[in-house]
């Protein structure tokens, strides 16, 4: 299979499981609070992963060259921007709905090329401006255009957004000298779960009774959201640019109002349907203009 090809599919298949997670971590703060329940899903993210890790590049990593010091930097920032990302989504979701906070999420299409040309001077094909405009116009009508206002809890997510759009521009830039998707995928999900922890046991009561109350929707949005996911994420970062990955990311906004519709009766409306269907055509536009660029010029 084509490289590209793969990460492809790789990311769609990570937005799907991430939109569809919203749901979970919706109905999994009933009784527990969002701290504990993203530092949960996150150290399940990690033990999920752990064992891929040792299977697959544990031999690898050991001969890598790159200085530990470097590895250890890299993975605590992205630690701490996955933490900030997790923390801010988990509790927008006490103050809005499913639908918006998975819409408001994906602003990070628009952050993400401005810090790829600015922190690392990445080039952005001229294909993903006019997706990226796409991807807001298809956010607003997702959002309900008819009762447009902003709450407390799509600002949380607006500011996660943020920290979001650095997770994905900072795994671009380590894969390219550390191309190990599966041990920073793991690692990162450690880093993020030990700094989440600090204000879960601050300001929340953790019990394995309580935990266990809340199994069903902490094992969806760890293992697979958290662990599964997050290995797809770095996959489908390997070959694709920041840019263009954000803006197929984008589609975990269009499959959250369609689990947040089936799943938990949220109202799925013409607006709504026609957000998806810009977004859709957004994620297809900037796939298939640098292609037809290439084919246009002769490029290979």
């Amino acid at each position: 299979m084509n490289k590209k090809v793969f990460s492809l599919i790789c990311a769609v298949s990570c937005s799907f499981i991430w939109g569809t997670a919203f749901v979970a971590q919706d109905m999994g703060m009933d009784y527990i609070g969002p701290y504990t329940f993203s530092a949960v899903r996150l150290l399940l993210g990690f033990l999920t992963l752990l064992p891929f890790f040792f299977i697959f590049e544990f031999k690898k990593v050991k001969e890598t060259k790159l200085s530990l010091n470097i590895i250890f930097s890299y993975l605590f920032f992205l630690g701490f921007f996955l933490a900030g990302g997790n923390i801010l989504q988990q509790i927008s979701l006490l103050y809005t709905d499913v639908a918006n906070s998975a819409v408001f999420t994906v602003l990070y299409v628009v952050i993400v090329p401005i810090i790829a040309y600015f922190l690392f001077s990445k080039k952005i094909h001229k294909s993903v401006w006019p997706s990226v405009l796409m991807c807001l116009v298809g956010g607003l009508f997702l959002s309900e255009l008819n009762n447009l206002r902003v709450r407390y809890g799509d600002s949380l997510v607006v500011v996660g957004a943020f920290f979001w759009a650095f997770h994905i521009v900072f795994i671009s830039k380590f894969l390219k000298i550390f191309n190990y998707p599966i041990t920073i995928a793991t690692f990162q999900c450690l880093s993020a779960s030990l700094i989440t922890f600090i204000p879960a046991f601050s300001f929340e009561f953790i019990s394995l009774k309580v935990l266990s109350m809340e199994s069903a929707e902490l094992i969806y949005a760890g293992v697979l959201s958290s662990g599964i996911a997050f290995m797809l994420q770095v996959f489908g970062q390997q070959n694709l640019s920041p840019a263009p990955v954000a803006i197929i990311f984008s589609l975990e906004g269009v499959f959250g109002s369609i689990a947040a519709w089936v799943i938990l009766d949220q109202y799925l409306n013409e607006f709504k349907i026609f957000g998806i269907i810009i977004i859709l055509s957004a994620v297809i536009f900037s796939q298939l203009a640098p292609m037809y660029g290439k084919r246009k010029y002769g490029r290979n």
